[in-house]
């Protein structure tokens, strides 16, 4: 007994030895030498959170240590700086004393240099580091690396991601050649070549290879070879090396460029687990038997190339792994046939992309194997011409669907559910550019509660708006424009979304007030409520969305005042209230709307003046024509620097151009036609170098045309800078998460959803039509029109220096002189339009170089001689491209040419000494008959004698030879 009490106390004893020695020694924490180290790297990275009263460095952030040993085994030191915080060079032997460090993460620091300052041995990166040979994980995400760092002394290294820095043209590549016992790399957004294939070659043991969003399809050096047969060899070089990697589960090669057929030794990737090959250029057929031993694949992406041909899902019978399948073809040449009679496919699909391929023909059903699966989570058939019913059963089927694309196809009947099924994880429904028809499910709220968007524009849907889309409590967007739906905004809608912030009810039969008086939408930032029925004054349901970035209540029919309260809405970027029957004052409180850029108040009542706003400094386009303003040009809109359209057509405006318009440099539109502006037409008006479209017409302009309108760039300096099409926000919607990375969780798979799509537009006349141009159109868009003023003077020769002019209108002035023929030079334009003015002399032959003159018209001048030879464009305009001129001859008027007809043009001035003479020479004749005939009736009527009645006609065609 005594003696196991001894044992059971010195067992007691040993114990309580132990955890003191345990306890002695953690509370020890890390090693000195290592807090040193990481005191020192501090101030490389600008870590004020290490140091301090904690002595143990394991307990730091961004810092684990092993919990045995103490030694520091991870550093996670990514950074997200701002530019002028980070430090470019980083002195690789700071890591020296971490000779257990297993992982090192140095993504986001903006290095551009990894170095060792060893002057001794003279090297650099981390070939000097040899204690770091536990190193595994090394990551250098999103730096500024335009080489390859060294890193020889890594021989442990099995991770290493280069990606989203900056290297090119495989400088120092073979660096990745010693990394024997690599099994992930990752490369992608950088600006490496194909050279870069050689060196990937070597690494056998790689299991994840992403080089995606690089320059694959480009090499150093020209040669001689043609350019097609340069990229088809170019991809076999890359796959050659690529296709012997016979452990790669994991190949990325997405938006790389590369072209040519997919190659068959892509076959012998036995292990492939994951095949990214999308945003390439890809074409001709794919193999039917690519797939056949890649048993194990799971994720499949070959979307966005040029593939054509028949593609069968037969090619899918030995895959029953395959998870992902995703094929959008980037040119609507491939057809996919996926009714394969009598096949089983052994697959289960969480992910099914089938977009803009021609499926199913000449039928275009629904893939059948549809009905057989069960665990969809994302399908996209959008853009394939399907017909038939809209499929439900999808939904029945697949209770955890969450994304269903349908767009563009031919869907028809009924939007219907089952009114017992709950898809409850159903986030997004895009049905748009259908023909589905009948009233919306009055009960879609409670099958679908948890939509994130729902979008079915474009369809031929009736009836009222469902009440029950108000129970769709996290409902994002809900866009049902493009309808025939009628009724009111259902008053739940309007108070029960919570978190809706897109509304799209535009093109439909709508009535009532905007929102109804009990809105309270909390949340909405775009509300697109044009082309409806709507009346009445503005809703104070408004009231309630402070947050609102655009209003757009164009084409209805509200009447009254904008209201004051409009100060509302600080946010408020875009105002669309064009076409309605508004009238009065703007309120001054519009000019706290600090933040606006597109305004729309055309065709309206608004007037007559516009409050002195001072603070416009965001105002891009400013749309007030065919309202009530008078008086002279507004001064805010001098203030508003960065106005891009100002457009103040049919008002009642008076007075000139004010000199206060040149601090508008960014003024690319400058329409004020139909006013009843005068004076000359500015010099000041050429300092507004990038105008590219003018129109003064229809106002009371006189003077000269200025020659400094040469200086003008009317379109030669421009660029697709996003100035006319102009998109607010670019929401990406990551509906569930399968990525690349295995074993297969996510595929970022987004819906771009632009919130604001709207292209700045100009309506005006030209090829004697009215055109209104919209969006990136308006790029290549440059005109000029002073037509219908009192503009005197001779055509500036300099005009003709304006070649990237497209459309040229000085018609209905009182212009002399002749046709300058520098007006050969303007070889972009196709609308031409001099008529009804006092031009002379000939129209220069040099015109029929115009090749894409598609409108021409000088009629009502004073010009002579030939018309233009008829060929090419010119053989196209007609006599009333030169009616009114009777010294013209030619072809296609019916007056023929004589060898007098080649005389040197006459003047303006000899013009009107011609026409003096022929006017004395008539009414002298006319004078001489008349007193003749009373001569010869006097003494005919004394003698009993009437004259016979041809006397006067013989006498008339004697004058007409005069």
């Amino acid at each position: 007994m005594e003696c196991s009490s001894k044992l059971y106390l010195g067992t007691l004893i040993t114990l309580f030895l132990v955890v003191l020695v345990f306890q002695s020694y953690e509370s020890l924490g890390c090693m000195e030498e290592e807090r040193i180290g990481l005191l020192k790297l501090k101030d490389a990275f600008k870590n004020s959170s290490w140091g301090g009263e904690e002595s143990d460095c394991c307990r730091w952030k961004k810092v684990k240590c092993d919990n045995t040993t103490k030694r520091v085994i991870k550093l996670s030191l990514s950074s997200k700086l701002q530019p002028q915080q980070i430090n470019s060079s980083l002195d690789a032997s700071l890591f020296v004393p971490f000779t257990e460090l297993q992982v090192l993460t140095l993504s986001w620091n903006g290095l551009k240099i990894l170095n060792q300052l060893d002057p001794i041995d003279n090297v650099v990166g981390f070939q000097g580091v040899l204690r770091l040979n536990k190193l595994q994980d090394l990551n250098l995400y999103q730096n500024e690396f335009t080489e390859f760092p060294s890193l020889g002394g890594l021989p442990s290294l099995t991770s290493l991601d280069l990606a989203s820095n900056f290297l090119k043209n495989s400088n120092n590549s073979e660096e990745l050649t010693t990394l024997s016992n690599l099994e992930v790399l990752k490369l992608g957004n950088n600006l490496i070549t194909s050279e870069i294939a050689s060196s990937i070659a070597s690494l056998t043991s790689l299991k994840t290879l992403s080089i995606a969003d690089n320059k694959l399809n480009q090499l150093n050096g020209n040669g001689s070879k043609n350019f097609a047969t340069i990229i088809t060899e170019l991809a076999l070089f890359i796959f050659a090396g690529m296709c012997k990697l016979k452990n790669l589960e994991e190949l990325d090669l997405s938006a790389c460029g590369l072209e040519g057929k997919l190659p068959p030794c892509l076959c012998n990737l036995t292990s492939i687990r994951s095949l990214e090959l999308s945003k390439n250029n890809f074409n001709g057929t794919i193999l039917s038997t690519l797939f056949f031993s890649l048993k194990s694949i799971e994720y499949v992406s070959l979307s966005e190339n040029l593939f054509e041909g028949l593609f069968s899902f037969s090619s899918l019978a030995n895959n029953s792994k395959l998870v992902v399948f995703k094929l959008a073809s980037h040119n609507n040449l491939l057809r996919v046939e996926t009714q394969i009679p009598r096949m089983f496919l052994p697959f289960q699909l969480k992910v099914l992309q089938l977009s803009n391929c021609t499926l199913n023909e000449p039928h275009g059903t629904i893939p059948s194997f549809l009905l057989n699966q069960y665990d969809l989570k994302i399908v996209d058939l959008g853009h394939n011409n399907m017909r038939g019913k809209f499929p439900s059963w999808l939904l029945a089927n697949n209770t955890g669907l969450e994304f269903l694309y349908l767009k563009a196809n031919f869907f028809s009947g009924r939007l219907d559910f089952h009114p017992n099924s709950y898809n409850v994880n159903m986030t997004v429904l895009d049905a748009s550019y259908n023909v589905l028809h009948g009233q919306l499910p009055s009960y879609i709220g409670s099958v679908l509660p948890n939509l994130y968007f729902l979008k079915i524009s474009k369809n031929v849907l009736h009836g009222n708006i469902p009440s029950s889309l108000g129970d769709m409590r996290g409902l994002f967007s809900l866009d049902l424009s493009n309808n025939k739906l009628y009724g009111q905004v259902p008053e739940h809608l309007a108070s029960g979304c919570k978190s809706l912030t897109i509304l799209k009810l535009s093109y439909n039969n709508l009535h009532g007030q905007i929102l109804p008086i009990n809105a309270n939408l909390a949340k909405p930032q775009f509300l697109y409520l044009d082309n409806n029925n709507f009346t009445g004054e503005l809703s104070p349901g408004l009231l309630n969305t402070s947050k609102l970035e655009l209003l757009d209540i164009s084409n209805n029919g509200v009447f009254g005042k904008i209201p004051s309260w409009i100060k509302n809405f600080p946010s408020l970027t875009f105002l669309i209230m064009s076409k309605n029957s508004l009238e009065g004052l703007l309120p001054i409180e519009f000019c706290k709307l600090n933040e606006l850029r597109y305004v729309d108040l055309s065709h309206n009542n608004i007037g007559p003046t516009t409050p002195p706003c001072a603070n416009m400094l965001s105002l891009n386009y400013l749309h007030l024509q065919t309202n009530d303003l008078r008086g002279t040009i507004p001064i805010f809109i001098s203030k508003a620097s960065s106005l891009v359209t100002l457009d103040m057509r049919d008002n009642k405006l008076s007075g000139g151009i004010p000199k206060r318009i040149t601090s508008l440099s960014n003024l690319r539109i400058l329409l004020l036609k139909g006013n009843n502006l005068d004076g000359l037409i500015p010099i000041h008006l050429c300092q507004l170098k990038n105008i590219s479209i003018l129109d003064l017409s229809h106002n009371h302009f006189s003077g000269s045309i200025p020659t400094c309108l040469k200086d003008v760039t009317f379109g030669w300096r421009r660029t697709l800078d996003g100035t006319f099409s102009i998109k607010d926000q670019n929401r990406s919607l990551f509906v569930s998460s399968y990525k690349t990375q295995l074993p297969i969780k996510a595929l970022d798979y987004y819906l771009e959803y632009y919130i604001f799509d709207e292209a700045e537009g100009a309506g005006f006349l030209t090829k004697s039509r009215y055109e209104t141009y919209m969006g990136n159109v308006l790029y290549f868009m440059s005109r000029i029109d002073l037509s219908c003023n009192n503009l005197t003077g001779q055509l500036p020769s300099e005009i003709g220096n304006l070649s990237w002019i497209i459309t040229l209108n000085l018609s209905y002035n009182q212009l002399t002189g002749v046709i300058p023929e520098t007006f050969s030079n303007l070889k972009q334009i196709q609308s031409l339009d001099l008529s009804h003015n006092r031009l002379s002399g000939q129209i220069p032959p040099q015109l029929i170089e115009l090749t894409f003159l598609s409108f021409f018209k000088v009629s009502y001048n004073n010009l002579s001689g030939r018309t233009p030879e008829r060929q090419a464009q010119f053989a196209t305009f007609d006599k009333s491209s030169y009616e009114g001129n009777i010294f013209l001859c030619g072809e296609p008027l019916k007056k023929r040419c004589t060898n007098t007809d080649h005389h040197a043009p006459p003047s303006s001035e000899l013009v009107e000494d011609d026409s003096f003479k022929l006017m004395f020479y008539w009414s002298f004749g006319a004078s001489y008959t008349v007193a003749f005939l009373c001569s010869c009736w006097l003494f005919g009527f004394s003698k009993g004698i009437f004259v016979n009645v041809s006397l006067p006609a013989r006498i008339n065609q004697s004058l007409q030879k005069l």
